[in-house]
C-alpha cells in the first residue's frame, strides 16, 4: 500500500515515516483530525503530528487552516500555550507538527470525578485565563476553548492547544466544505457563535465560564438530547447559578461563572 493510501486510510502505524517523522503511536482521533506521536529524526526530539481526516481531504481550506494554526502558534510565546513547530505536506496530505506535551486533557480530569474542588478549579483557570489574556493581548480569539483542547501536565500547568479555529487580526472568513456555518463545539459555544457572529475575547471568556462551570457542577450548563437543543438553550436559556448547585461553591464564585456566561457580550467581563 502506498504511503498515500496509508495516510488517507488513517493506517498510520508505528515505524512508518512522514517525511522527517517516525510515527511512535496514536494517540487521539478529533472531529478533523488524527493526532500521532511521532520521534523528529532532524531534530532528535519527540513532537506530535496532526494529519486530516480522510473526510477532509480534498478539502482546500484544510491546508490554510493548519497554516493558520501553525502561525498563530508560532506569533505566541507562554506557559499555557502549546507551541506550534511546522507544517508540510506529503504526497498530496497537510500536516502539523506541535511539541509533545506530557500530560491529559482536561477532559480526562472532569471525567475522574462528579467535580474538582473549589480550590482546585480556581487554580487551573486562573492559569488557563492568563494564558487566553495573553492570546487576547496578541489579538488572537481562539474560538473553540473545551476541555479537550486543553492538556494539564504533571506539573499541573494548562496548556491550550488547537487553534484551527481562531480569529486574528485582518485574518479572512475560512470556508469549510464539510462543516456548518456554525463552528465550535455546541456544549461551549456562545450565543454570538450560534447567531453566525465571528466573536471577540468575550466569546472565549463565555466558553472559559462554561467550562468553570463544568468543573465545579460535574456538567455543562445545558444540555439537550441533540446539538440544537443545546444552541437553543444557549441562545434563550439562563444557567443555573453554581452555588444553587453545589453549596461548597461560594456565592462571590458563582456570580463570577454568572457573568461570564451573560447571554449579551456586554454583560459579561470585557477581558
Amino acid at each position: 500500500m502506498s504511503s498515500y493510501a496509508i495516510i488517507a486510510d488513517k493506517m498510520l502505524q508505528v515505524g512508518d515515516q512522514l517525511d522527517r517523522y517516525q510515527i511512535q503511536a496514536h494517540m487521539a482521533q478529533g472531529g478533523m483530525s488524527d493526532i500521532y506521536r511521532a520521534f523528529d529524526l532532524v531534530n532528535h526530539r519527540e513532537v506530535v503530528i496532526k494529519i486530516p481526516d480522510s473526510s477532509m481531504l480534498g478539502d482546500p481550506a484544510q491546508f490554510e487552516r493548519f497554516q493558520r494554526e501553525l502561525e498563530v502558534m508560532k506569533t505566541l510565546d507562554h506557559p499555557a500555550i502549546l507551541k506550534g513547530l511546522g507544517a508540510g505536506r506529503y504526497n498530496r496530505i497537510s500536516y502539523l507538527v506541535t511539541e509533545f506535551v506530557e500530560g491529559q486533557s482536561l477532559r480526562n480530569l472532569i471525567e475522574s470525578s462528579a467535580f474538582l474542588p473549589p480550590e482546585q478549579a480556581v487554580i487551573l483557570i486562573h492559569k488557563i485565563a492568563a494564558g487566553m489574556a495573553y492570546c487576547h493581548k496578541n489579538e488572537v480569539i481562539h474560538r473553540d476553548l473545551k476541555p479537550e483542547n486543553i492538556l494539564i501536565t504533571k506539573d499541573g500547568q494548562p496548556v491550550i492547544m488547537d487553534f484551527g479555529l481562531a480569529l486574528t487580526k485582518g485574518a479572512h472568513r475560512i470556508t469549510y466544505s464539510n462543516l456548518s456555518a456554525t463552528m465550535g463545539t455546541p456544549d461551549y459555544m456562545a450565543p454570538e457563535q450560534i447567531d453566525g457572529q465571528r466573536g471577540d475575547q468575550r466569546t472565549d471568556i463565555y466558553a472559559l465560564g462554561t467550562i468553570m462551570f463544568e468543573m465545579l457542577a460535574g456538567r455543562v450548563p445545558f444540555t439537550g438530547d441533540n446539538n440544537m437543543a443545546v444552541m437553543s438553550q444557549h441562545l434563550h436559556g439562563t444557567a443555573p447559578r453554581l452555588d444553587k448547585i453545589n453549596s461548597s461553591i461560594s456565592p462571590q464564585l458563582a456570580a463570577i461563572v454568572a457573568i461570564c456566561l451573560a447571554r449579551d457580550p456586554k454583560d459579561r467581563y470585557a477581558d
